[in-house]
């Protein structure tokens, strides 16, 4: 019921920053959390940040320990729109980014029961 659309790949130098969005549809209203995922080439997705705005499970925001201090999740006014802002990029961090969203009573790891199909970060050295 909820479609999930992610955008602003690109290729970028080490150092450099690059912010991705996922925008929502369809029935939002039941939306609590959102999150980011990444798959890098030969590797399983692993959790990158997310967010939640349910008082039922963890208000806040969560970082892998790979991002923190360099990554910062966020949503817009309307919570249609989750962001991912991306500084001191890392020849590490290339992987296809995946967004998520999650219900009332998920956590800002999971579980996700809706995803995008992906956008691709690129990260030169």
């Amino acid at each position: 019921q909820v479609q999930l659309v992610e955008s602003g790949e690109g290729l970028v130098q080490a150092g450099g920053s690059l912010r991705l969005s996922c925008t929502a549809s369809g029935r939002t209203r039941s939306t609590y959390a959102m999150g980011w995922f990444r798959r890098a080439p030969g590797k399983e997705r692993e959790f990158v940040a997310g967010i939640s705005w349910s008082s039922w499970s963890d208000e806040g925001t969560t970082y892998a320990d790979s991002v923190k201090g360099r990554f910062t999740i966020s949503t817009d006014d309307a919570k249609n729109t989750v962001y991912l802002q991306m500084n001191s990029l890392k020849p590490e961090d290339t992987a296809v980014y995946y967004c998520a969203r999650g219900g009332l009573r998920s956590t800002t790891q999971g579980p996700y029961e809706d995803w995008g199909q992906g956008t691709q970060v690129t990260v030169s050295s």
